[in-house]
């Protein structure tokens, strides 16, 4: 099928569905817990940076729910998760888990901005990060000697997260002993699946993030997203060596132009944020639609039903008691 052409207009910058019980607003997601102990999560348009949404980005929204599945399906011989079904293509019928208190990163490369990367921890000096020794003489964004985790507390709104380590964690009560250490070879098994596949198609997996949950019976759940550009930073591997030589950032799908062009005209913490071009929101659009089709290895579609995004979901949800 042909993708339509772009429409900047048909999009879901929420899915507030009456009809539904236990709302959950999120950044990104609106979901529902329903009353049989399910949940609905539904992807929106919205692209979040700063605590805060910049921008409405068409078809973003079923991108990220198309790659996720992509990747709960390729990984489902690992680990169980969450996912019941696919009512729509932006929503996911899920179990409702338990969700960790620890935040698990694993990360293949020196790579990072944030004060809790490791690039910006190895520039400072420091060669023990979250436990691991890590030789001299990295360079930025090159290979670590193995994937190593990262994890980190869960910091709550205002607050910043803090780097951990695997005895901490014990020590603090936060994970038993023995689930942390299933979570730890739980989340390096995932990581080494993704680096294959991603290397199969032209790209290098170089650091994710994962959300593990737990059922009351204790069985241990992946949750939320797998693998997808919001949660997981992915290179292509044709300029990559280039790159790392000329000590630039390797090529990747930017989807930082937004967050980059609102930075530098405000303060994005503080000041209204300024009317996003529609010409750098469709440029975001297409960078989405090329992230599914370099991680998938298929082709997108976007589904057109209904007069507006909203408008299907809320029929494809009618069995849900969506009104």
């Amino acid at each position: 099928m042909t993708v339509p052409a772009l429409d900047l207009t048909r999009v879901l910058p929420h899915a507030v569905i009456p009809g539904l019980p236990g709302l959950h607003r999120g950044k990104v997601r609106d979901s529902y817990d329903l009353p049989d102990g399910t949940r609905l999560l539904i992807a929106t348009d919205k692209l979040s940076a700063f605590d805060r949404a910049l921008a409405v980005i068409p078809w973003k929204g079923q991108v990220l729910t198309g790659i996720a599945r992509f990747w709960f399906e390729a990984t489902a011989d690992i680990v169980p998760n969450h996912v019941l079904g696919y009512p729509d293509p932006n929503v996911l019928h899920a179990r409702r888990v338990s969700i960790l208190p620890v935040e698990v990163v694993v990360r293949g490369y020196l790579a990072g901005t944030t004060s809790t990367s490791i690039l910006s921890m190895y520039r400072a000096g420091a060669r023990t990060v979250y436990g691991h020794r890590l030789p001299e003489g990295l360079r930025d964004n090159e290979a670590l000697p193995h994937p190593i985790v990262t994890p980190t507390t869960k910091a709550g709104d205002g607050g910043h997260d803090e780097p951990l380590t695997a005895a901490e964690i014990r020590d603090r009560g936060l994970l038993p002993a023995g689930l942390w250490d299933r979570v730890e070879a739980t989340a390096l098994s995932l990581f080494r699946r993704g680096q294959a596949i991603a290397a199969a198609n032209g790209l290098i997996l170089a650091d994710t993030k994962y959300e593990f949950g737990t059922l009351p019976d204790g069985t241990l759940l992946l949750a939320d997203e797998l693998h997808t550009p919001d949660s997981s930073r992915f290179w292509l591997a044709e300029g990559y060596g280039a790159a790392l030589a000329a000590g630039t950032r390797p090529p990747s799908f930017d989807k930082d132009v937004i967050r980059a062009w609102v930075a530098a005209r405000c303060d994005p913490y503080r000041d209204p944020i300024p009317e996003i071009p529609p010409a750098m929101i469709a440029e975001t659009a297409q960078t989405y639609v090329a992230a599914f089709r370099a991680i998938t290895g298929g082709g997108f579609v976007p589904d057109m039903r209904g007069a507006t995004p909203l408008d299907r979901i809320r029929a494809n949800l009618a069995a849900f008691g969506a009104t």
